[in-house]
């Protein structure tokens, strides 16, 4: 149950991330948006960070052996790195339908997968 909800804490915690990190560039087109200075964007995105902390922070010391979780500290990153790549093509393909994905990029993707697996193995 501990690893589920880790998962799930991560999951919401990059979802959070990406929309503070890449959703400005997409809310430019809305025209109250597109009159902010980058300072008040900054503002904005730190305000959307803020929520993902709130799911990373419980994720690490719900999952983290030390705390009675299932996973390592290597092995909480690797997932977390994985989630945030998944979570970041979602969020291309749905707002951002301009961008391609191409060959390299998917083998690029199977590599950190293939990363995820080694990090597990015995």
């Amino acid at each position: 149950m501990k690893s589920i909800l880790t998962i799930g804490l991560l999951i919401l915690s990059n979802t959070f991330m990406t929309l503070a990190w890449y959703g400005h560039l997409k809310f430019v087109e809305w025209k109250w948006f597109s009159k902010l200075g980058l300072l008040a964007i900054i503002f904005i995105s730190w305000g959307i960070a803020l929520f993902e902390y709130f799911f990373q922070v419980p994720a690490n010391r719900i999952g983290f052996k030390a705390n009675g979780g299932p996973y390592s500290l290597v092995q909480l990153k690797v997932i977390q790195e994985v989630i945030t790549l998944v979570v970041f093509v979602a969020f291309t393909l749905i707002a951002f339908k301009t961008e391609t994905f191409r060959m390299n990029h998917i083998i690029g993707f199977i590599f950190l997968i293939l990363a995820v697996y080694f990090m597990f193995k015995k």
